[in-house]
């Protein structure tokens, strides 16, 4: 086998360079779909959706290239570091699923997603489920064909949803979402019989102010602008590289809260992108560990950082400045922690009730796929389920069915790693705290080092070198569990709503 000067096998860092182009390439449709959601003319999509289809078909060529699969055999029992089989796993793992996949497939794909987020986005605005449905079952017609190339006899759902969470199996997402719902329903109950109720921010809040705010949090939070920006979307969201991740924010003007913490969870996101090693851009080394673990980081932003009293002892007087409000630490944390009983709509969910909105949708669209549910049945579904498990009913599709982006872009699968996130998000935070002299007070300080060192030295700076549970063992001693989010639940809210429990 030919080595280079340093003794890495010239295979290596050929298989590397392939796939550094095709992550090169994966990268700029990111820019490109980014646009799309944020300054792209209306009237782009024709031009924008083939765009998107054609660099995503090159993309896929490279990694599913005949040549790559000689690579991985020429380095199968090759004597490497731990780091390099790392990135050789990750590699064969990408190369394998792709190679079963068409690439006439991936292309139709991308093209069908680029024009379904102006078809979704205007059925959500006229409050039309019918007129995205077509696009809908297009689209679950791609995504089956795709599990079906993937793997045929696996379950469809189980093949989409490893898309996303590579390493932990479905089993453990369905497990841990027991859990939540086991726990959090008595909780939530108990929380509606409460007499307590805590501090309400009420009045308007210009959209101008919210920007400023949001910006201040951002640069409290220590989010490097030279790598980043804040712009507004119709669903926020994170999306770059170590060298540019960027956040999207949206605002109402009744609910000035809410854009803040919209704001700082997609901190968490762009935080754990920027902390990524920068010389192992275009390798698997430089790539974050998956959704759940994405997930984490920015679900521990929002919560335990940016809910959390020590936080708001931080920010009140700034929030204050900036509403000529009058808010003590106090209430501006009760404001911010309030359960409500009455809310549809799931980026605007409280902490708790958030993970019945999970449950809601992987339950639907895991039937979606795998055809116990047509869809012009997802409405009445959808509503049925809000009822039964949150109580609520939408008004219309835009609160239901149509207020997430996730189906327009074929994420089909995604929806459990935001519970799974929540999950390890509050194991993470333990681990951080019990080693982190005093970490309430040094968010009240504002002095946010020590917690960014500890993320970055146990989740950030390892990319996938680890599997997700690997990761999760290294950085906290144990396996993945619901027991931290469940207990710090309990405390957090027993406390805020009076509970005895």
């Amino acid at each position: 086998m030919a080595t280079t000067d340093d003794s890495v096998p010239a295979a290596y860092e050929d298989l590397l360079d392939r796939y550094g182009r095709a992550t090169y390439l994966g990268d700029a449709n990111g820019i490109l779909s980014w646009d799309q959601e944020v300054m792209m003319p209306e009237g782009g999509t024709p031009a924008r959706s083939k765009q998107r289809g054609a660099v995503s078909a090159v993309a896929h060529d490279i990694l599913v290239d005949d040549e790559v699969a000689d690579l991985l055999d020429e380095l199968d029992g090759a004597d490497l570091s731990d780091e390099r089989r790392a990135v050789v796993r990750e590699i064969r793992r990408e190369h394998e699923r792709k190679v079963r996949v068409p690439t006439d497939l991936v292309e139709e794909i991308s093209t069908a997603t680029a024009e379904a987020h102006p078809v979704w986005a205007d059925a959500r605005e006229a409050d039309e489920f019918d007129a995205f449905a077509p696009t809908l079952e297009r689209l679950l017609d791609l995504k089956r064909r795709y599990a079906e190339h993937v793997d045929p006899d696996a379950d469809h759902y189980a093949t989409l949803f490893a898309d996303y969470e590579p390493y932990l199996d479905l089993s453990t997402a369905e497990r841990v979402l027991e859990e939540l719902r086991e726990g959090l329903v008595p909780l939530i109950e108990a929380i509606a019989d409460s007499d307590t109720e805590p501090y309400a921010i009420s009045g308007t809040f210009p959209e101008s102010d919210q920007l400023e705010l949001t910006h201040e949090a951002l640069s409290t939070l220590g989010y490097d602008f030279e790598r980043g920006r804040l712009d507004t979307a119709p669903h926020p969201f994170s999306m770059g590289t170590q060298f540019d991740a960027r956040v999207t924010t949206r605002f109402d003007q009744s609910e000035p809260l809410d854009s803040l913490a919209s704001t700082i969870h997609e901190f968490g996101h762009a935080n754990y992108t920027l902390g990524l090693p920068q010389d192992a851009y275009g390798s698997p080394l430089g790539e974050h560990r998956g959704l759940t673990v994405h997930e984490s980081q920015s679900r521990l932003f929002e919560n335990h950082v940016g809910r959390s009293e020590a936080f708001w002892r931080l920010f009140v007087d700034r929030f204050n400045a900036q509403y000529d409000t009058d808010l003590t630490a106090r209430q501006a944390y009760e404001a911010a922690n309030r359960v409500y009983d009455d809310n549809c709509i799931r980026v605007e969910a409280d902490e708790l009730t958030y993970h019945l909105h999970i449950v809601l949708r992987f339950e639907i669209e895991r039937e979606l796929v795998v055809g116990d549910l047509a869809v012009e049945d997802v409405p009445t579904v959808w509503n049925d389920r809000m009822d039964a498990y949150l109580g609520v009913r939408p008004d219309g599709d835009d609160e239901g069915c149509l207020q997430d982006i996730h189906w327009s872009h074929g994420s089909f699968g995604y929806f459990p790693t935001y519970s799974l996130g929540s999950v390890l998000a509050a194991q993470l935070y333990a681990a951080a705290a019990a080693e982190i002299d005093d970490l309430d007070s040094k968010i009240e300080a504002g002095e946010f080092d020590a917690l960014q060192a500890w993320l970055r030295e146990n989740v950030h700076e390892h990319g996938r070198r680890y599997r997700t549970d690997e990761l999760i063992e290294r950085a906290t001693g144990e396996p993945l569990t619901a027991e931290y989010f469940l207990e710090y639940a309990e405390e957090k809210f027993g406390e805020l709503y009076d509970l005895d429990r």
